[in-house]
């Protein structure tokens, strides 16, 4: 299994992001996670129906040929900081251990939200037992 989500949403919340986590975690699917499914966020293309809806039209801007999306602020700019610090964590460890990836989004992540941070680490599996694409560019 291969999960596969958009962490960042306009109704993502600092709070909601741990949950997700220790989501990830009690569920044992922290090796079956690619650490960029931590960080994605969702984009928002020409033609949306989301640019229907009144909460995102007041959160995006003008729209960008460069990305083809229409780039979109968090209405808490906490949760905006938080994604940009954690894409860069990921990005710097597209070929790391993913147990040591997902301990540092989860302490970023939990000390954003002024939660916690207490995890009990698992025994680690040993890397070919859960097999899955290692390519940086994979999502």
């Amino acid at each position: 299994m291969q999960p596969t989500f958009v962490a960042f949403t306009p109704w993502t919340t600092l709070k909601g992001y741990c949950e997700l986590l220790q989501a990830i975690d009690a569920l044992d699917l922290i090796d079956h996670v690619a650490p960029v499914q931590l960080v994605i966020r969702l984009l928002i293309p020409r033609g949306s129906r989301l640019l229907e809806l009144d909460d995102v039209g007041a959160l995006v801007g003008e729209f960008s040929p460069s990305t083809l999306t229409y780039p979109w602020r968090h209405p808490i700019p906490e949760v905006d900081a938080l994604q940009r610090r954690l894409e860069s964590i990921v990005g710097h460890r597209l070929m790391s251990d993913r147990q040591d990836v997902f301990a540092r989004v989860w302490d970023e992540a939990h000390a954003a939200a002024g939660e916690p941070a207490k995890r009990v680490e698992q025994p680690r599996r040993a890397r070919a037992a859960i097999p899955y694409l290692n390519e940086p560019w994979y999502c």
